[in-house]
């Protein structure tokens, strides 16, 4: 799976000059981009295209956004369904989720009818009501002195996009993926994990999907780090695990700081080395 997750191409690169036009040709690393159908007990729910690898952990991770799950005990399995290219070979281009015991299925409304692409997490959403999930995990949860939420250095929080960048190994060969990272609040202290994804939406879910599987949901004392921008999905997702800060080296949306707003969430944008923009949640930064 590895191998797929990124190809080797031929391209010719034109670089302009004072002697003129030169033209290099060459191979170049390209992110990969498939399709994946994502099944609960053996129905389909998405089908949405991503980086393969870390697929059973996507799986998770989204489920765990739609609110179908809210832990490791509410999947009894994940495995590959059938599906083969036209030489034969397994595509492993489709996942099935078995529920555990007790744990309802989806509704037949909430399935994505469309393909959700690698930039869109919400297309195909049958009702705009299923956009807003309610999370069993708030985000506002106060710390057990009842002095307020977790806080985060602003030393720390300026570190966390370069801690990032040098986690992103596929983004370093290829150029062309994002990145998620969930670190703890507490300062030098190492990622719990990194996921690289052609899509943003699908890191993230990489990411949260892989604490799901090491049963460390809900995601209390952490920030999560990405590499782009910060939409109202990506706010969804942290705010359905408990994660009380989303940090963007990018810019957020409107609705995604009115969500924040809602939740109890701090929302950070534009995150660089020596400057940081608060949305929502000042109060968690110390500086």
């Amino acid at each position: 799976m590895s191998g797929r997750a990124s190809t080797r191409q031929p391209v010719v690169k034109l670089r302009r000059g004072p002697d003129g036009t030169s033209a290099n040709r060459r191979p170049d690393t390209i992110a990969g981009e498939e399709p994946l159908e994502i099944r609960v007990n053996g129905e389909q729910f998405v089908v949405t295209m991503r980086t393969p690898g870390n697929d059973f952990e996507l799986a998770a991770g989204f489920l765990l956004g739609e609110g179908v799950v809210a832990g490791r005990d509410d999947i009894a399995q994940i495995g590959y369904g059938p599906g083969v290219d036209e030489h034969g070979r397994a595509t492993y281009n489709i996942v099935d989720v078995q529920l555990a015991a007790g744990i309802a299925p989806p509704a037949a409304e909430e399935a994505r009818r469309v393909y959700t692409s690698s930039s869109c997490g919400v297309c195909g959403t049958s009702s705009i009501e299923l956009v807003h999930k309610n999370s069993r995990f708030s985000p506002a949860e106060p710390a057990p002195d009842g002095a307020g939420a977790d806080r985060i250095t602003l030393e720390r929080l300026l570190a966390l996009p370069e801690e990032l960048r040098q986690q992103q190994r596929l983004f370093a060969s290829t150029g062309g993926v994002h990145a998620a990272g969930i670190f703890p609040l507490a300062d030098a202290a190492a990622p719990l994990v990194v996921r690289e994804d052609v899509g943003r939406h699908n890191a993230v879910d990489k990411a949260i999907g892989r604490a799901l599987l090491n049963n460390q949901i809900p995601l209390r004392h952490t920030v999560l780090q990405v590499s782009g921008r910060a939409s109202f999905e990506l706010v969804q997702k942290a705010a359905m695990v408990g994660i009380p800060m989303l940090a963007a080296v990018s810019a957020p949306s409107s609705l995604a700081i009115d969500l924040a707003k809602e939740s109890g969430m701090t929302l950070a944008g534009f995150s660089r080395t020596d400057s940081v923009v608060l949305y929502t949640g000042a109060e968690r930064v110390q500086w």
